[in-house]
């Protein structure tokens, strides 16, 4: 079965919630980059610096990576950065996180947020504990944001507003996902361009291959779920769908 095309032309806003500088670059960003180029205002919230990535000290890691996410985000088209100082590598899931993460949603009001997996295991190995902890608080703050009895001291010191997103997606793979986003051509050519901008950390990883050479090879075989050249994966959950019985469920 071919997967469906996301309804991005009911989208105007979309919040990426992410852990660490780099983590929306890895194929995701080239379906920003087609967002944007139609008009859509995409915001990233990450939750960390990354001042664990490299061997720099923290500090200038942290300030280096700020700044590289910085001209990926230039070249995508995103305006709206918001960069927290939660530790990186020991990420605690818990509801600081999720306070945070719900401000922004609150602050951006986003009709789509885009999380992270929290499973243990992927195909790829084990998920590093920082991709799962932020994926479980997305999850947990996009219901929060909506409750104006959940952190309201955000509402009544902070004067934010609950705020409902309508879709939650989280980048997936063809056995997996739900919906596709294609990315052939100038998307493409900006996604691997924004993973290019992180130059410096890159070359502090060991045989990383150049981006040019693994992303389109990923966005191809996605590519092959949508009957397109090259695409970006999601699993999509509409939040104001009502939910589907079937008759396994109702047993």
């Amino acid at each position: 079965m071919t997967l469906p095309a996301l309804p991005e032309e009911s989208f105007q806003r979309v919040l990426c919630v992410v852990a660490h500088p780099d983590d929306m670059e890895y194929g995701t960003s080239a379906a920003v980059a087609r967002w944007t180029a139609r008009g859509i205002e995409v915001g990233y919230l990450l939750l960390t610096r990354g001042e664990a990535g490299m061997p720099n000290p923290p500090e200038e890691t942290a300030r280096l990576r700020v700044a590289e996410q910085k001209a990926a985000c230039g070249v995508v088209g995103v305006e709206h950065l918001t960069v927290l100082d939660h530790p990186d590598g020991v990420l605690v899931y818990g509801l600081d996180l999720r306070r945070d993460i719900c401000r922004e949603i609150r602050r951006f009001n986003p009709d789509v947020v885009l999380g992270t997996g929290y499973q243990v295991e992927t195909p790829y190995g084990f998920d590093q504990a920082d991709h799962r902890a932020a994926g479980l608080a997305t999850l947990d703050a996009v219901r929060d944001a909506g409750n104006r009895w959940v952190f309201p001291e955000q509402v009544d010191d902070e004067g934010l507003e609950p705020h409902s997103a309508r879709w939650y997606i989280v980048p997936g793979l063809a056995d997996s996902a739900t919906h596709g986003v294609e990315v052939t051509g100038e998307p493409l050519r900006l996604g691997i361009a924004s993973l290019k901008a992180h130059a410096a950390y890159l070359a502090a990883l060991p045989d990383h291959p150049d981006p040019k050479d693994f992303i389109p090879k990923f966005t191809a075989m996605s590519g092959k779920a949508m009957g397109v050249e090259h695409a970006v994966l999601f699993r999509a959950h509409d939040l104001q769908a009502p939910p589907e019985f079937t008759e396994d469920t109702q047993d």
